[in-house]
């Protein structure tokens, strides 16, 4: 499950993200890309959300010295922060103010944060892992420069998520993210996903939090029942035999109310797939065709909470594609079905994989998938998902 992470700037605002759904309060100076807050900001922050939700700070611009970086965050765990976010530039003592924390990890939860547009280092989640951490964060630097997924691909995503949750880490994703791009992160299952500008009025992020922007983003992240703590462990990954088996039937599901179709016709990739010796350490070029049929709303589409976008059809195959070599097509059209049927919307699925390279034509298989209809009702509207199946694949 995936929490919502509400930057706000200082304690009348973390009312205000309360009251409308936030799982964590940060507290941060929005007029910087990651500026650290005012300590008395910080202080009347903590005292005002008084333990309802947890509370992070970032230690801010601040220099890569071990010295400087370990007295910033020392200063925050002293304030009664539930977590402390590490900024880790590209630096020479990257490494070093990591390690230097690993005393402070002992009494305090570090999250450490990379940044997308500077070249986030998948070798430094085993050195968090190592010093104590208790999670890292892939953001975005320069906050006018894009968003994290124009710097970083959903596969890149996963793969990093993955590396955190497989050492026992948390992992959180954030970037001037907007509405659209919440349904294709939570492909990847990261634990948190943090906003401020699609958090606020018109957009942008030095302006006031806006109630209907939060409850717009609160209802496309279903709702996390856990208890917020140290002992809350990092999603796990689950395998494709018992995401299918909580996902999909081979029964027609009887959908009453009718239902609309997104699709993704004769998207082309190159991938690795064949169970012939010849095929390994290569890629070859296969079609996907595939149909979701989603459960209508009861209303017209007004914002992203109304629509389910065929960006989950296209980023479930680079996310499955990215994995592993496949042996075979009836198993990638297989993995396809069962990860598009995470959405709690989608009822049913038909999946087309074409190899395209085995002969003057094209081979493959169709298959189609349903949600057993009981559950599908259950998930009649996304905001109002009960329980969802963790999309993470195995590998």
């Amino acid at each position: 499950m995936t929490l919502l992470l509400a930057s706000i700037t200082d304690a009348q605002e973390a009312e205000i993200a309360l009251r409308h759904g936030a799982d964590i309060i940060d507290v941060k100076d929005v007029r910087s890309g990651f500026g650290a807050a005012d300590p008395a900001v910080v202080a009347a922050t903590v005292d005002a959300v008084s333990g309802r939700r947890p509370v992070s700070a970032v230690t801010g611009n601040g220099n890569m010295e071990p010295e400087a970086v370990l007295r910033e965050a020392g200063a925050l765990a002293n304030a009664g922060l539930d977590y402390i976010k590490i900024g880790l530039y590209p630096h020479p003592k990257r490494r070093d103010c990591i390690r230097a924390l690993s005393a402070l990890a002992a009494r305090a939860r570090l999250i450490g944060v990379m940044f997308a547009d500077h070249g986030a280092d998948e070798a430094l989640v085993a050195v968090m892992a190592e010093s104590g951490f208790c999670g890292i964060m892939i953001d975005t630097f320069q906050k006018d420069r894009g968003r994290l997924l124009d710097h970083m691909d959903i596969a890149a995503l996963g793969h990093l998520t993955d590396e955190a949750h497989g050492r026992g880490l948390m992992a959180g994703l954030a970037g001037s993210l907007e509405a659209p791009d919440i349904p294709r992160l939570l492909l990847v299952t990261p634990d948190v996903l943090g906003f401020r500008r699609a958090l606020c009025a018109g957009k942008q992020r030095a302006t006031p939090l806006s109630a209907e922007a939060i409850d717009i983003v609160r209802g496309l992240i279903p709702k996390d029942s856990r208890r917020i703590d140290a002992a809350s462990p990092p999603s796990a990954k689950l395998d494709y035999r018992l995401l299918a088996a909580r996902g999909y039937s081979l029964e027609p599901n009887n959908d009453e109310n009718g239902g609309d179709r997104i699709f993704l016709r004769d998207f082309i990739l190159p991938v690795r797939i064949g169970a012939y010796a010849h095929e390994r350490g290569k890629t070859q070029n296969v079609r996907f065709n595939v149909e979701a049929r989603v459960r209508r709303a009861d209303r017209l589409a007004e914002d992203m909470r109304d629509v389910v976008s065929y960006d989950l059809i296209a980023d479930s195959i680079h996310i499955i594609a990215a994995q592993e070599h496949i042996a075979l097509v009836e198993t990638f059209a297989e993995r396809i079905a069962a990860l598009v049927l995470t959405h709690p919307r989608v009822t049913s699925v038909t999946v087309r994989v074409e190899k395209l390279e085995v002969g003057p034509g094209a081979a493959g298989v169709e298959i189609v998938r349903h949600r057993p209809t009981e559950v599908a009702k259950v998930h009649h509207l996304y905001p109002t998902a009960a329980t969802v199946a963790d999309p993470k694949v195995a590998t």
